[in-house]
């Protein structure tokens, strides 16, 4: 391995977490990615003064392109678009849980959407890559100031709805735990008790399968919705607690099958806000991993933080 595949090799890992936070899609990030390798490739390395520089900018650059291409599909998708779900470790201390959550969440996401392209490689690149404004405003063709503000800008534009008190992690972790548990007990009362009366879930079957076309408003609803696949499908109903983009989420099987991943955001105390994931191609990679990486061993792993 020449020096720079071995580069390319080192920072691919980032170029990908770049690529994924900007689309919201695994396979479109690794079709950056490989864009981006073959760029690489053929460009002349002793005109390129910082190779990670040039690599998170050329990165950057196609996911803005490929972002606003995918914007006006997404104004013809059927029903709610949610990003496609990816498993991840369970992180080794609290403070990482609470870093990774931050950073890759389904809530993030999925707010992310509201961002302009630009706006969204911007933010990205400042509040989660920590890439100092001086790259940014390189990357975007900018000056620093533009970019100062246009990451302000995308900042308040997040707020907009957000909870003003932030939930700390563990705290949220636990209250998925108690919820995973009420799930899988088919306890009614439990579900509605568990949901704020103002919580909203969100659907995504991309045409492919059953989804909402709108958000449901309502815990009581929402609970309702949740108790009806007890009572259809009954024993052959199973409930798993996976980590899914940073924070403990709900697998929801009908027999083998992978029916739906749902991941949450509460108050600290009530669930607040359902993500439900249903498209079976946005499911066909999480289940791929999930083979290579049984759940079982992903919660074994996770045995130290049982007191969370």
């Amino acid at each position: 391995m020449d020096a720079a595949t071995a580069t390319f090799h080192d920072l691919r890992p980032r170029l990908q977490g770049i690529a994924y936070r900007m689309l919201g899609s695994i396979s479109e990030s690794e079709d950056i990615v490989q864009d981006v390798w073959l760029r690489w490739h053929a460009v002349d390395k002793d005109s390129v003064n910082n190779a990670e520089a040039w690599l998170v900018a050329t990165t950057t650059r196609i996911s803005i392109d490929r972002l606003r291409s995918a914007k006006a599909r997404r104004e013809q998708y059927v029903g709610i678009w949610l990003p496609e779900p990816v498993l991840t470790e369970w992180p080794a201390t609290p403070e990482d849980i609470e870093e990774l959550s931050n950073e890759v969440s389904v809530a993030l996401l999925t707010v992310l959407e509201r961002l302009t392209p630009e706006a969204r490689a911007a933010f990205l690149l400042r509040e989660v890559f920590d890439v100092d404004y001086g790259e940014v405003a390189e990357v975007l063709g900018k000056s620093e100031a533009a970019c100062r503000q246009i990451v302000h800008r995308a900042k308040a534009q997040l707020r907009q709805g957000r909870p003003q008190r932030a939930v700390p992690s563990e705290v949220h972790q636990k209250l998925v735990r108690r919820f995973a548990d009420v799930l899988a007990q088919g306890d009614f009362a439990g579900m509605k008790s568990m949901l704020a009366d103002t919580a909203v879930l969100m659907g995504d079957g991309g045409g492919y399968v059953t989804s909402f076309p709108r958000p449901m408003v309502g815990g009581p609803r929402i609970a309702q919705l949740l108790f009806a696949a007890t009572l259809r499908y009954k024993d052959t109903l199973r409930i798993e607690l996976a980590m899914i983009n940073g924070q403990y989420a709900v697998l929801r099987y009908i027999g083998d099958e992978l029916e739906s991943a749902q991941s949450y955001e509460s108050d600290g105390e009530r669930i607040t806000r359902v993500h439900v994931q249903r498209n079976p191609e946005k499911l066909a990679r999480l289940v791929a991993a999930l083979t290579q990486r049984p759940i079982r061993r992903q919660l074994e792993a996770s045995a130290p933080h049982e007191s969370l």
